[in-house]
């Protein structure tokens, strides 16, 4: 990935932006070509691994991977327009463009066609994003035949992270007015996520 200096994060705040994604495009490079699944993740931070899961009808797990693998994940992004900026009133010379924060990770898969190694992950997924419910559902509340079958319609997937390219475009590259010119507009248009992103970056 081509990624600017200014838009490099340092590699501590790259590591730690891995924790933040929920899902990521798979790509894979297989006899049969590039192949693509999008699905739910979670990184592991101790063994500097991502897992998650494929449908057992989806033939990219079936298919070796030729060299390394890729996930692909963007947590925020939003066109920026030109009008925003303070430099348009002044000069005209002014353009869109998109930001965006995104990873690409690359990495050796592993398949694991297990249930009790599934039943592992799928409660640490479920646990991930049932945490920010009220009432958390749990894997224990399905009844146990029940699971036992959803878990045998899948297979989980283990990227060995070899190394990772990460992208903060945040428009680091603008005038300090230009860039409260962003933060107001995406605010605006109903980005206030990522509009405090980017006002933390500048803080």
């Amino acid at each position: 990935m081509y990624i600017p200096k200014h838009f490099a994060p340092t590699d501590e705040a790259a590591k730690a932006f891995l924790s933040t994604i929920d899902s990521a495009h798979l790509v894979t490079n297989t006899s049969e070509g590039l192949k693509s699944t999008f699905l739910p993740v979670i990184y592991q931070a101790d063994s500097n691994v991502i897992v998650g899961h494929l449908s057992r009808g989806n033939d990219q797990w079936k298919l070796p991977s030729m060299g390394e693998s890729l996930l692909i994940a963007t947590t925020d992004d939003s066109y920026i327009s030109p009008s925003w900026y303070a430099t348009k009133q002044l000069t005209q010379k002014v353009v869109p463009t998109w930001d965006y924060l995104t990873a690409h990770v690359y990495g050796q898969l592993v398949i694991h066609d297990d249930v009790d190694w599934l039943r592992i992950q799928v409660t640490a997924l479920s646990n991930k994003f049932e945490s920010r419910r009220e009432i958390p559902w749990k894997v224990e509340d399905a009844p146990e035949d029940y699971m036992q079958a959803q878990l045998r319609g899948i297979v989980g997937i283990e990227l060995k992270i070899t190394r990772i390219e990460v992208s903060f475009k945040m428009s680091q590259n603008k005038t300090p007015e230009d860039l409260d010119g962003v933060i107001a507009g995406l605010t605006a248009d109903g980005n206030s996520a990522f509009a405090d992103k980017i006002k933390g970056l500048k803080n």
